[in-house]
């Protein structure tokens, strides 16, 4: 199956459809021509309008399958995923990063981002909080 996503005017994916890969373009069997725009230009016609970007199912082509909110970098020709928290940035590799590097004690821990306190928290299976100290790279009880 081929995956195409609806790009509004700002290149935000409105939504992903899936298509049969027997669908025939000019350019041969839709599962034999990945990004071609053949593909593109068949979800316009069939769905009267708009702009359409295949994307991969299994991340083969343009970084990673887009989901609902992503955003298409025509520059790059890429799909990016939402940024999870305003602090967060874009790496070389286009993966959000938070201000402070991830854990790298991550054993038995439920860990999330505090935006607000701009630090890494966690719980264990008893339902202790925790802290990340990234200097000591340890976790500290709160």
């Amino acid at each position: 199956m081929a995956h195409f996503a609806e790009l509004d005017e700002n290149n935000i994916v409105k939504r992903v459809i899936v298509v049969g890969n027997d669908v025939t373009t000019a350019a041969g069997p839709l599962g034999e021509n990945d990004m071609h725009v053949d593909g593109e230009t068949w979800c316009k016609n069939f769905f009267k309008g708009g702009t359409w970007k295949q994307t991969s199912y299994n991340n083969n082509f343009r970084k990673q399958y887009a989901g609902k909110g992503y955003t298409f970098d025509s520059a790059k020709d890429k799909f990016i995923s939402p940024q999870p928290y305003a602090s967060w940035v874009l790496d070389g590799n286009d993966e959000w990063q938070a201000p402070v590097t991830y854990p790298t004690d991550t054993t038995d821990k439920n860990i999330r981002w505090d935006e607000a306190g701009q630090k890494w928290t966690a719980t264990d299976k008893d339902d202790n909080s925790f802290n990340w100290d990234a200097s000591a790279l340890a976790w500290v009880s709160a």
